[in-house]
């Protein structure tokens, strides 16, 4: 009987502890001609850089997955931009402006702090989750040159999720 008891318990913790998953898609801005890129990586977004040239244009990307960096996205052209985030941190929107390239790009934390790279020309977009407590995961897009689109994958953070079996 005792393990049976905790059998049904041990269940019931691990069916509470996994919860609801909630994914969301910000359809892609800007043009997207040229090649496709995504960025992803293993667990939870800790950083992100972005290359901005001169002329307003967004050239780059790159995401730090815990302790490790991304591919970049695009080109590493331009000033570097980094912002690094702090523990439980995450971005929960993305905004900025597009024509036929991106021109600019804000990442929103969690926190309220912000990331504002490129110049503000062209058509306003705005991006978040659908659902409250889900977080950036990912985006893709496509690349000429500099970056001509982005889309953003939205999704809740579990930890247990990611972790991998040994």
């Amino acid at each position: 009987m005792h393990y049976i008891a905790f059998f049904v318990l041990l269940t019931t913790a691990v069916l509470a502890d996994a919860g609801p998953q909630h994914f969301s898609f910000s359809p892609p801005v800007g043009s997207g001609s040229g090649s496709q890129y995504s960025l992803t990586g293993e667990g939870r977004i800790t950083a992100v850089r972005v290359w901005e040239n001169s002329n307003g244009y967004i050239f780059g990307f790159q995401f730090r997955y815990g302790s490790v960096w991304s591919l970049v996205a695009g080109h590493k052209s331009g000033q570097v931009l980094e912002m690094e985030l702090f523990e439980g941190e995450a971005f929960v929107q993305i905004s900025g402006k597009h024509n036929h390239y991106l021109y600019s790009v804000v990442f929103t934390t969690n926190r309220g702090r912000s990331l504002f790279a490129g110049q503000p020309v062209g058509h306003s977009f705005n991006m978040y989750p659908e659902h409250s407590g889900a977080e950036l995961r990912f985006i893709s897009g496509r690349v000429h040159g500099a970056i001509t689109s982005i889309g953003a994958h939205w999704a809740d953070f579990n930890p247990a999720a990611n972790r991998t079996k040994h």
